[in-house]
């Protein structure tokens, strides 16, 4: 393809050097973004080369923002333990200081890329010091220790966890489809609603959707939540320190489409003040021994735990969730522990047909849309497997 030194007109035209009109300035723009997106679609498949493209994330200074960088490696690669580890400047993440900055990282598991597709691969990491030591916002290290416990491995802990995240106008912060500075009408029509009055942000949402079900992320359904511009997606069931990857693998790919969309992504538990639902994380949990025949009276003693170290899983199911556990909007008050069957406005809800089968699974609402999955995950498995009150 040639390209000519142009100049443009007051008439959005565009002209050769000799003043003779080629085309109009926006089938300029339309040629050049073609050929940029042909070129980032270009298939570097294993026919054109050996190499793949290694896109290695992990978890910033706030314990929330999503960092990544890519490199070049010869593939294809398929075990995260044949990846080679990589570091990054810690100073400018918050993560360690300026005159010992270097951060490294351990490859702990592999997705497959759906926006490069082909061989190339997403990285979840964790993050060490020079000398192999985690840092302080390395919450995977601990989690693993938990999981790799004997007890927790013969009890095989899945995950059901319920994403919840509000969509935003980049420029405003305010939710998307909301009219700026006021507000929709009110709650009620837009839960699991349908049509243009109702959902706003289905093509981010399904594009996610997909794009998780591709990369091999155990995305189990989405729906719209009750908040207009909310929605949620769901991961799981997932074993054990599985469940904390694949969550932060589909919020980096949530990241990456909002991004390309120009919308922003909020994972805050209550985005929006007043009469309007917060946003959660309910974690679904169960053991082999809740699974099996009597497993009902092992759910009702892990409750039991649950509710005896309340504030110590409320101090680590995400920040602002005060804002969130009112005891209003299909949640428990913060400052007290309950559990019921079907009870959505309880700490812990089990299921009608959990009780009525003696055995299955409880859903933990208390931690906030913000928190840690590999915090959650873990400390539900410690309080009900390890711990012996």
């Amino acid at each position: 393809m040639i390209f000519f030194h142009i100049k443009r007109c007051y008439s959005n035209t565009v002209f050769h050097p000799d003043h003779s009109l080629v085309f109009t300035l926006s089938q300029v723009e339309e040629k050049a973004m073609s050929l940029l997106s042909d070129l980032i679609n270009l298939n570097l498949s294993e026919t054109t080369t050996d190499k793949i493209i290694a896109e290695y994330i992990w978890i910033g200074g706030s314990g929330l923002d999503i960092r990544s960088k890519a490199r070049t490696l010869t593939g294809p690669v398929n075990d995260p333990s044949k990846l080679p580890k990589w570091n990054y400047d810690g100073s400018s993440t918050g993560q360690a200081p300026g005159e010992d900055s270097e951060v490294i990282l351990y490859p702990q598991a592999i997705f497959r890329d759906p926006f490069r597709r082909g061989n190339n691969i997403l990285v979840i990491c964790d993050a060490y010091t020079p000398a192999g030591e985690p840092i302080p916002t390395n919450k995977r290290h601990n989690a693993a220790k938990i999981f790799n416990q004997p007890e927790v491995i013969a009890e095989e802990p899945w995950y059901g966890i319920e994403q919840e995240y509000t969509l935003l106008q980049k420029d405003t912060n305010w939710p998307l489809g909301w009219p700026i500075g006021g507000y929709p009408g009110p709650q009620g029509p837009y839960y699991c609603g349908i049509g243009a009055d109702k959902a706003y942000g289905r093509d981010i949402v399904d594009a996610h959707y997909k794009a998780c079900i591709y990369a091999g992320i155990n995305i189990s359904g989405i729906n719209g939540e009750v908040m207009p511009g909310q929605w949620e997606f769901q991961v799981g069931p997932s074993v054990g320190i599985s469940a904390g990857d694949e969550i932060w693998a589909a919020r980096y790919i949530l990241e990456r489409i909002t991004e390309i969309a120009g919308v922003v992504v909020s994972f805050d538990p209550k985005p929006i003040p007043g009469d309007w639902n917060g946003a959660g994380a309910h974690t679904n949990y169960s053991t082999k021994s809740m699974r099996n025949e009597g497993g009902y009276k092992i759910i009702e003693k892990a409750i039991e735990k649950l509710g005896l170290k309340h504030k110590e899983h409320i101090a680590a199911y995400g920040e602002g969730n005060e804002r969130r556990l009112t005891g209003k909007h299909e949640t428990a008050s913060i400052e007290k522990f309950s559990w019921g069957v079907a009870n959505r406005g309880a700490s812990v809800r089990v299921g009608r047909d959990t009780e009525k089968e003696g055995k299955g699974y409880f859903e933990d609402r208390r931690p906030a849309s913000n928190m840690d999955p590999y915090v959650v995950t873990s400390l539900i498995a410690e309080t009900t497997i390890l711990w012996k009150p």
